[in-house]
């Protein structure tokens, strides 16, 4: 009997290399700016975390959101990324397509993250995000989808994985 492969209902996945995986946050200007310049996140200040470039366009509204201006990528080492798993407030939400659609399997978002020791650098990824929707606004989903990251599975240990209930 042929089975569909599905992905999982629930799944971490990120941008990352050998070495670092890439959360986003959205903010305002002024704490982009601030950020960018000390590559370090606003100690004292609720963070919001989600390794999802697309929950991240949802949340922040593509950047048009009061006080979600501006999208920073955060590129934190892998021991960083899981000690933000196990130590956050983990919620799951639906994944969302380019347009903002829900998805059928759910996205993972990090809330009181602390992760300034293993920041490895931050970018500003709000003209990527504009530039996004900009196309998605004349048609040009064929574009648009160049532009987003790759995002595979992160592999999750047993322990991790019931941690975040995975």
């Amino acid at each position: 009997m042929f089975e569909e492969k599905r992905v999982p209902d629930r799944q971490v996945r990120a941008a990352q290399t050998e070495t670092t995986v890439r959360v986003y946050q959205s903010c305002p200007p002024a704490v982009a700016d601030v950020a960018l310049e000390k590559q370090a996140l606003e100690q004292g200040r609720a963070l919001v975390l989600v390794p999802s470039f697309r929950l991240a366009a949802h949340l922040s509204g593509n950047g048009s959101e009061p006080g979600h201006e501006r999208i920073l990528a955060v590129d934190l080492t892998r021991e960083g990324f899981e000690r933000a798993l196990a130590q956050a407030r983990v919620d799951w939400e639906p994944e969302r397509d380019l347009d903002h659609t829900p998805l059928d399997f759910q996205a993972i978002r990090l809330t009181n993250a602390s992760v300034d020791e293993w920041i490895t650098a931050i970018t500003d990824v709000t003209p990527v995000m504009r530039d996004i929707s900009g196309l998605l606004a004349t048609d040009q989903l064929h574009k648009a989808v160049k532009l987003v990251p790759h995002e595979p599975p992160y592999p999750l240990s047993e322990d991790l994985a019931k941690a975040v209930g995975v």
